[in-house]
């Protein structure tokens, strides 16, 4: 149907005139396009029709003090909806300098981690760096066009935006706005549809510097409360044990999708899934999170 705020070109019509069908087709808008009435009508019905079923922009929260970049951490406790949520996160990692360790065989994507995902049907979103997508760009087209599944940006580099952070090399505040925009701009040649405004901070290291530095840029700064010890772990029941004892309504778990640094967390997941729905938890993306916790946009 076409929305009733178009109206076509105000036409003087003739019913003996049409044919038969066009005269039982005139009691619709749709129907004088295809009568030979204005295709050029027909064409904007079209697209007021496109426009309405885009989706919406994803929510961000509003500008946090002095017009800092919002941090965002988990959604309210207290479920809106009869299912508590909780929102499973897996930062794709790369660093700017690992390309010879790539090129040498070492796999910092995770296949199977997300088929069990797209198995078990669990909405989840991935933050990605720029260079993770410029390695992987077909996965990351294929995540990227999973209705299941969003992106966000996990910086181009995954250098630091804070001194002393893991040992990261560190991006100076001057590059730090073109590090995370060059990474939305890798998910664009990568062909990723479902992008989405939220950035976290590699090794989740920020202060007011950074804030200040990406607040022009509309993004939601992303974090976690619960945390997996999936980086590097060995021992997937134990992985699975800490998610389960630390998530509660509105949680955000933050885990990774890296075969060399995180190589249980497939199968953590296999148990993490079917123990929390059995708790009555409702698995969503980021966004609706955010959209929960109260939004703008």
């Amino acid at each position: 149907m076409i929305p009733l705020a178009w109206r076509p070109p105000a036409r003087r019509w003739n019913a003996r005139r049409l044919t038969s069908t066009c005269a039982l087709a005139a009691l619709t808008l749709t129907a004088l396009a295809a009568c030979g009435s204005d295709p050029a009508a027909g064409s904007r019905g079209q697209a007021v029709r496109a426009t309405a079923s885009a989706p919406p922009r994803p929510a961000t929260l509003a500008p946090g003090p002095a017009g800092l970049t919002p941090v965002f951490k988990n959604a309210p406790r207290t479920p809106a909806s009869a299912a508590p949520t909780v929102a499973l996160t897996f930062d794709a990692d790369m660093t700017a300098d690992q390309g010879p360790r790539a090129a040498a065989g070492e796999r910092f994507d995770h296949p199977a981690l997300v088929a069990t995902l797209r198995r078990l049907k669990v909405p989840a979103t991935f933050f990605m760096t720029g260079r993770w997508a410029e390695e992987y760009p077909a996965q990351a087209k294929g995540i990227g066009r999973d209705p299941l599944f969003e992106v966000a940006n996990h910086s181009y580099s995954h250098y630091a935006f804070t001194k002393r952070c893991y040992g990261l090399p560190t991006v100076p505040a001057s590059g730090m706005r073109a590090d995370m925009e060059r990474a939305f701009a890798a998910f664009r040649k990568a062909g990723v549809e479902h992008q989405v405004p939220y950035f976290r901070f590699p090794g989740g290291c920020y202060d007011k510097r950074a804030l200040r530095a990406l607040a022009p840029g509309g993004v939601t700064a992303v974090q976690w409360d619960v945390v997996s010890g999936d980086a590097f772990a060995t021992d997937a029941d134990a992985v699975a044990r800490q998610v389960l004892d630390g998530v509660r309504p509105g949680s955000v778990v933050v885990m990774h999708c890296t075969r060399s640094a995180a190589p249980t967390t497939e199968r953590a997941l296999r148990r993490i899934v079917p123990k929390l729905r059995e708790r009555g938890f409702r698995f969503v993306r980021v966004s609706e999170q955010i959209r929960a916790a109260g939004t703008r946009g």
